[in-house]
Formats: C-alpha cells, structure tokens, sequence
C-alpha cells in the first residue's frame, strides 16, 4: 500500500473525525483544519498537522496532500430555513477559496466534495435513489449543496481532479444532537418512569450506513486512480424506519419502551414515506459496500453514550 497525505476540511465535526481514523489506520498521514483552535480529542490522535482556519474567508495550507476531503460548511437541514443566505455565503464561499487557491498550485491534489443525498427529489413509489434520480432544491440546505456541487463542476472544467459524494443518513459513534438516534438516545435517557416519550413520524423509513462505512466510501474516491463517473451516491441500499430506530437504542440501553405520544411540531408533511439510496455505482467500480449492520451502529452509539454520562 502507498502512504498518502490526506487533507480533511471541516475536521472536529462528527464524520471529519473517523474519516481521519480510518486513513490514519490504512498508513496516510492525515492533516487537518477547522474552524477551531485546536483539534477536538477524537480527531487529535489520528493527525500529524492541524490549521485552525476561517475557510469562508481564507486559505492558506502548506501544499503536499495527494488529496483533500471536503467537509467544512453548513450542515443539517432544519437550521438552512431560519438562515439560508448564510448557508449559500458560507458553503459556496469556503469551495470558492479552497478551489481558487488549489489552482495555483503546480502539484493539485484531487477533491472530494462531500454533498448530501438530500439534493434528491422525493422518490415515487418507493424507488431506489441513483445518481440519475432527479435533483430538486427543496431547502435551502440543497441550494446550498447544489451550488457548491456546480462549483465542483465548475472548477473542474478549469483543470481541479473533484469528484462528488452524495451521502445519505450516517450514524454511529460521536454523532451529535439534532439527529434521530442521538435524540431518541437522549429522551430515553432523560424519561422518568412512566412518562410518554414524544415522537415525530417514526413510521417514516430512511437509509442509514454506519459512518465508520462511509469514511472508507470517502477515501475509496479520494485515492482512486481514476473515476468513470463524477458523482456516487453512499448509501446502504436498504431502509429503516424510526421506530426500528428506537427498539434497537431501548435495547441498547436496557429500557423497556415507553409509551408514545405524537407530537405534531415533529411531523413534516412533506416528508417521503421511504427514500433508500443505491451506491451500486461506488459498489460497481470500486467494490465498495457496507460492513457494520445499522444494529450494530445504533448499539454502539447509545452504550458509549450510557457509559459517558
């Protein structure tokens, strides 16, 4: 195997740090940068270099990654509706910088551009979602991904090697608030005997892959020798719904499930009943598939959890 240099943008959040695990454990050394001072712990140990940067606003990282892994922007869904100028602002503006300054420079390293496969229009009749499934900007945080994504387009047209993932729900270890299984982890928790847990829509039926998984679909693209295509879906191809989410972390944590009450400010109408994602593409080309069952995943998270608290 041939050690690489890996960049990670956008690296303390919850995917930088087990993307930089998993290159850090093939051989590549991994640098780092963040908008914080300092690396987080779980991202510490996996780095040989860390560049606390406002990437909106500048650059300024030594040349030599064979490739970079583009995490750095605004993320999740629900927050692009109250600020959606400052999700295109920052996420366009971060690409701009980034791609401007990795043109000058006589040895570029190749892009993975990590978008989301919330830029897809809700399927019909529960179809599987593929790279030629039809776009559609339905928040302002698929504005945001689109754009950046045209950007990827874009600068590759100008000579930049970028390639674009589109990741579906990613769980496991680390992850924070404000999605499923960190929440319904914490209000088991937090639930006093005999009290009814409020719910959103738990019937509703998502693809989730463990996010150890999807690090390895990262680095397959960023270390590839070359590409057939320019987009690949990550995704496990097989979906779940929210209350087989909420068994499996009552079981984790050894809790009888409670009795559950709906909570209408949870609920959103629009949402797809199913949207399950196909990565036959990365699958077909470069071999890849996942390897920790979501039970597994869900397990994980909720005990380490448990044990913290």
């Amino acid at each position: 195997m041939t050690s690489r240099t890996l960049l990670i943008t956008g690296a303390n959040g919850f995917v930088g740090a087990h993307v930089a695990e998993v290159a850090a454990n093939a051989g590549h050394t991994v640098w780092a940068a963040g908008r914080e001072d300092t690396p987080s712990a779980a991202l510490a140990s996996h780095i040989t270099e860390y560049f606390p940067r406002d990437l909106e606003h500048t650059w300024d990282i030594p040349t030599g990654p064979d490739a970079v892994i583009h995490l750095a922007g605004l993320a999740a869904v629900g927050p692009s509706f109250d600020h959606p100028q400052r999700y295109l602002n920052v996420n366009s503006g971060i690409m701009t910088r980034m791609s401007e300054a990795l043109l000058t420079q006589s040895r570029r390293p190749r892009v993975v551009v990590v978008s989301s496969g919330s830029v897809y229009a809700a399927p019909v009749a529960q179809e599987l979602i593929t790279e030629d499934s039809p776009v559609v900007p339905n928040s302002p945080y698929a504005v945001a991904k689109i754009l950046v994504e045209t950007q990827a387009a874009y600068y590759a047209e100008r000579g930049l090697d970028t390639v674009i993932a589109r990741p579906f729900n990613h769980i496991g270890p680390g992850q924070g608030p404000g999605f499923l299984v960190p929440d319904l982890t914490a209000a088991l928790q937090e639930l006093n005997e005999g009290e009814s847990l409020q719910v959103g829509n738990l019937a509703a039926s998502r693809d989730y892959t463990d996010v150890r998984d999807v690090s390895r679909a990262y680095l397959t693209l960023a270390f590839a020798p070359a590409h057939r295509h320019h987009v690949y879906n990550v995704a496990s191809g097989a979906s779940h719904t929210g209350h087989a989410m909420l068994l499996a972390v009552a079981d984790a944590l050894e809790r009888q499930l409670p009795t559950l009450e709906a909570d209408p400010s949870r609920f959103r109408p629009t949402d797809p009943a199913v949207i399950t994602g196909s990565a036959s593409r990365l699958s077909d080309e470069f071999g890849w598939a996942p390897t920790i069952p979501w039970q597994q995943s869900v397990r994980e998270f909720a005990t380490l959890t448990a044990t913290a608290s």
